[in-house]
């Protein structure tokens, strides 16, 4: 520990671009990742929130939800085989405000169920955000496939899905609006394992959240790059230690020549390792979780201590094995070899 914390003292220079680097990746990987976690949110909340269970549509539908028709023979014996069953359906449309201007929004009913908001015919339950638009309780709202008007009954946080608010209906609304008779989806909470459902396909949660478009390239984009960032911290370390290593071939000979172990020599590269990523870890970490509580509301960025905690333990991980396949030239290190070449 005090040959790694000389060493340090001796190179400040060295250790500091080090640390500042490792500061600056970290730091684009925090942001990188509460974006994608704040992404994630904003396009699929109102899936997200559900607890875990098991989603069907039927087979024929592609894997795509919006082709999806159940039977409605098949939905009742679904309904009625197990507690908090529901059938639901989703819809990208439109409504007019009182000015008449059209806000883009994600129409969604089903049936009676503690897990989605109910509401009665004619009436309507907005995600909070569409309050931002000047909408407000009361308000009346149209839509041009509907004859009728829709009055806001609520607002409900957090619920959108493909990065639109969502608009809680009720069916017999619904089923005017988009001229259908069946519904999209069948859920089944609690569920761990699905049960055979005749002309029905079974999804996760995470399998259904998969079957959206757009959550599923934008997550493997960003999550593409997390990694990637990860893995250059791997390489920066490997290649700094490299070099350090090299440049300090005859002074490894000489200390081993007096009978220092290849094992304390690894351990001094691994204290300085941990300390200068924690350090930096640490700096990009509060930084990171001060513009997670000032951010905007209109950036969707999301970043839990837990995810923080568990991009920190990776970073330790591999910076670690960075810094020992570095060292892999000090076990080979003869002393009289070394000595003789001269301490560069």
């Amino acid at each position: 520990m005090n040959l790694a914390w000389k060493e340090v003292k001796k190179n400040k220079l060295r250790f500091l671009i080090l640390g500042s680097i490792i500061f600056l990746i970290s730091l684009l990987t925090f942001i990188i990742s509460g974006l994608a976690n704040g992404l994630s949110q904003d396009n699929a909340a109102l899936v997200k929130d559900l607890p875990d269970g098991q989603f069907y549509m039927n087979a024929d539908a592609d894997e795509t939800y919006n082709l999806s028709r159940i039977d409605r023979h098949i939905q009742e014996k679904l309904l009625t085989s197990q507690k908090d069953v529901a059938a639901l359906s989703i819809q990208m449309g439109f409504l007019n405000d009182k000015n008449d201007k059209q806000q883009s929004v994600a129409f969604v009913t089903s049936t009676e169920s503690k897990m989605f908001e109910n509401v009665k015919p004619g009436e309507i339950i907005l995600d909070r955000s569409m309050e931002d638009k000047g909408i407000k309780a009361g308000d009346i709202l149209t839509n041009n496939q509907f004859s009728g008007e829709f009055m806001v009954k609520g607002f409900v946080d957090q619920k959108k899905f493909s990065h639109a608010p969502v608009a809680f209906i009720h069916i017999e609304n619904y089923k005017e609006m988009y001229r259908v008779g069946e519904m999209q989806l069948i859920f089944v909470p609690g569920q761990d394992k699905a049960q055979e459902a005749d002309g029905l396909q079974s999804f996760s949660k995470k399998e259904f959240l998969d079957t959206i478009p757009s959550y599923n390239a934008e997550q493997m984009s960003l999550n593409m790059i997390v990694w990637f960032l990860v893995v250059i911290s791997g390489m920066l370390f490997a290649i700094f230690f490299y070099m350090m290593n090299v440049q300090k071939i005859a002074l490894y000979g000489i200390l081993k020549a007096i009978g220092l172990k290849t094992s304390a020599l690894f351990k001094m590269m691994w204290t300085q390792m941990l300390f200068i990523t924690g350090i930096a870890l640490g700096l990009s970490a509060a930084l990171i979780q001060g513009f997670n509580m000032f951010a905007p509301e209109e950036i969707p960025f999301r970043l839990t201590i837990e995810t923080i905690s568990l991009l920190s333990m990776v970073f330790f991980i591999i910076g670690f094995i960075g810094a020992t396949l570095s060292g892999v030239q000090i076990k080979k290190i003869e002393p009289l070899q070394a000595i003789q070449q001269g301490e560069v």
